[in-house]
């Protein structure tokens, strides 16, 4: 079952001209590690003193993660606007921010990556798993999809 499940999802790929997904997760802009960094890695090797990582970064103690440190931080100041009875413009503001930096520009989008609105995207290109307008006539219809 799961080679004919295979198959179909090639020739789907195929006929969307869809790459294949690769089954490594890709790394954000400036966190790829440079290949001078990745074979010093891998020529230190388990009896180095670089220990080679699937990521190949070093995992950071909990105390030195930056999300957790900022999380830390802005409940230290919550309670201390709290404390001056400022606690809800506080958090209402840090909200708006949230939001502001949570909201990524066209430029700062990675190589290939294709926004949620097909209208940005090149050639106006929908992103797997979009519910298009032939497909909605299709399923009130009940039309089989196309190419079966």
């Amino acid at each position: 079952m799961s080679a004919a499940v295979e198959r179909r999802l090639a020739l789907f790929r195929a006929a969307r001209r869809i790459p294949a997904v690769s089954p490594r997760p890709a790394e954000p802009p400036g966190k790829a590690a440079a290949p001078e960094a990745a074979e010093g890695e891998r020529a230190a090797g388990p009896g180095g003193s670089a220990e080679a990582r699937p990521g190949g970064a070093a995992a950071a103690p909990v105390w030195a993660r930056p999300l957790l440190l900022k999380v830390l931080l802005w409940a230290v100041l919550l309670a201390l606007f709290a404390e001056l009875e400022l606690g809800l413009p506080y958090f209402v503001l840090s909200l708006l921010y949230w939001m502001y930096a949570g909201t990524r520009g066209p430029a700062e989008r990675r190589r290939g990556e294709l926004s949620a609105y097909s209208v940005f995207n090149p050639g106006c290109a929908a992103i797997a798993g979009t519910l298009t307008a032939e497909q909605l006539e299709r399923e009130l219809y009940y039309r089989p999809a196309a190419g079966r």
